[in-house]
């Protein structure tokens, strides 16, 4: 099955109904879901990614073929999960305690998911217990999210908590978050935006 043109258009374009209609008509039509998502899905997302890096497009066509991937995942899931179909890795992402914030990680969220990633969203002003409870879950990953500077240090707070976990990794970022502050404060690794996410998640459980 090669790449279906039209889906993958649909996700960079941020049609849901189109995104909607071709993913329904693969399935109708008894196609391989997980080469749909292999070769038409993700690389859309990841499509969109490379263009949000270089300043091709901004946030809302992010959120666009976001939501766009969404109508399709809908779809998806429930079929891969009757087959036992095993996803990349399990994560869970949330914006720290006291941050309110929440466009950045929704982004992030929705483009991990869109690269096969098991996502937990915790939402917003996200405490140690919160991330925690997530782990004991399942998370591998643990990703914090801060938009204002004030809140930055609760990144600390949380890569402390789990620094004892050799199970569990820590990556942050959002827009005050520098790779010197990620350093600094002893994380496993920093995006500098989701498409960056996306790519030190897949190093991390590659290695």
């Amino acid at each position: 099955m090669s790449q279906d043109r039209e889906l993958f258009e649909a996700i960079c374009r941020g049609d849901r109904d189109g995104c909607r209609e071709r993913v329904q008509a693969a399935i109708d039509a008894g196609s391989d879901i997980v080469v749909l998502l292999n070769e038409s899905m993700i690389p859309a997302m990841r499509e969109m990614g490379r263009r949000f890096s270089c300043n091709e497009v901004y946030v809302p066509d992010m959120l666009l073929s976001a939501r766009a991937m969404q109508t399709g995942l809908d779809l998806v899931e429930p079929i891969l999960a009757a087959a036992g179909h095993r996803a990349r890795g399990r994560v869970c992402i949330g914006t720290v305690k006291g941050d309110l914030h929440d466009i950045g990680k929704n982004l992030v969220a929705m483009m991990l998911k869109g690269a096969g990633y098991e996502v937990a969203d915790l939402g917003v002003n996200c405490d140690v217990a919160k991330f925690e409870s997530a782990v004991n879950d399942g998370s591998e990953v643990v990703l914090c999210s801060a938009l204002l500077t004030t809140t930055m240090p609760y990144m600390k707070t949380v890569v402390e908590h789990f620094r004892d976990r050799s199970e569990v990794d820590v990556i942050v970022g959002g827009a005050p978050v520098s790779e010197e502050y990620a350093r600094e404060i002893g994380a496993a690794g920093y995006g500098r935006d989701a498409n960056e996410a996306v790519r030190v998640l897949d190093d991390l459980f590659a290695g």
